[in-house]
């Protein structure tokens, strides 16, 4: 795509950017979370959409027999305080917590609920739920990396998530053309290159990619894909990736997901090296 020219500077800083931007991201956070607005009908969590629009597949399963790969949860403000020995104790290794959604939401738990998957072991990491016809892709990049959605190289700190999905509030794709839609993802993934060193993982779902894309728009050579899919099998992969990093497989009784790799590779993610080769 020619509007990822120069991507490749961001490389060479990586490290640095990460080391300073964690310090500033942390006093951030700690100097606004008396600030966070309430839980309300604000707050949507990862694939809430997806399985209003495309169903929950059926009943709670596990972890698909046979995928191999690492356990993990995602949790928004709607689990509130979490017993996060109890979910390592079951098996889950990996977290990814709510942070923020369009440019006027904080979750009220995130402290806990980041900080309390951190206590416990887990490499954990931060998500934002895209609003893109509230604000450009720029603002809310920066408006999640000031609030939780940074990266450190500590091999605990997973990248951050643009979460994209079906609109909340009306139409399906934001009122929005497949091509404005791809140039919003694409702002909102070099801000958060330009700040963090890191690309953002990208959760979505294969449906609404190709209904709000148009099957347009090649993130796979740089942005981890997040895959939501509530069934036995991960499936066909959204336009141009072709393999997948985390799979979102049931949202019942909370979300869950698989990383696809050994527990080496995920740590190989929280640190920059590329989760798959």
């Amino acid at each position: 795509m020619s509007t990822r020219r120069g991507r490749n500077r961001w490389a060479e800083r990586t490290t640095v950017m990460a080391v300073v931007l964690g310090w500033l991201v942390s006093t951030q956070v700690q100097a606004t979370a008396e600030a966070r607005l309430p839980e309300g009908s604000a707050d949507h969590y990862a694939g809430s959409q997806i399985a209003k629009h495309e169903g929950t597949g059926g009943s709670e399963r596990s972890a698909p027999s046979g995928e191999g790969g690492v356990e993990g949860i995602d949790v928004s403000s709607h689990q509130g305080e979490i017993d996060w020995a109890a979910h390592w104790a079951e098996g889950k290794r990996f977290a990814y917590v709510k942070a923020s959604e369009g440019t006027d939401y904080l979750n009220p738990h995130f402290e806990q609920q980041y900080d309390g998957s951190f206590q416990v072991g887990m490499i954990r990491g931060s998500y934002h739920f895209a609003l893109p016809d509230r604000s450009d892709g720029a603002t809310q990049a920066q408006y999640f990396v000031a609030n939780g959605g940074g990266w450190s190289a500590d091999g605990q700190t997973l990248p951050g998530v643009l979460d994209i999905e079906y609109n909340p509030y009306g139409s399906t794709c934001y009122g929005m053309s497949g091509t404005a839609m791809v140039d919003w993802i694409l702002s909102f993934s070099d801000t958060y290159a330009e700040l963090t060193g890191r690309w953002p993982v990208i959760y979505t779902s294969t449906r609404w990619w190709a209904q709000c894309t148009g099957n347009t728009g090649d993130f796979s050579a740089t942005n981890p894909l997040w895959v939501a899919r509530y069934s036995d099998s991960v499936g066909e992969l959204p336009h141009a990736w072709t393999v997948h990093t985390i799979w979102q497989h049931t949202s019942t009784p909370l979300d869950q997901n698989l990383f696809n790799g050994s527990y080496d590779r995920l740590v190989a993610l929280s640190t920059g090296v590329p989760a798959l080769q």
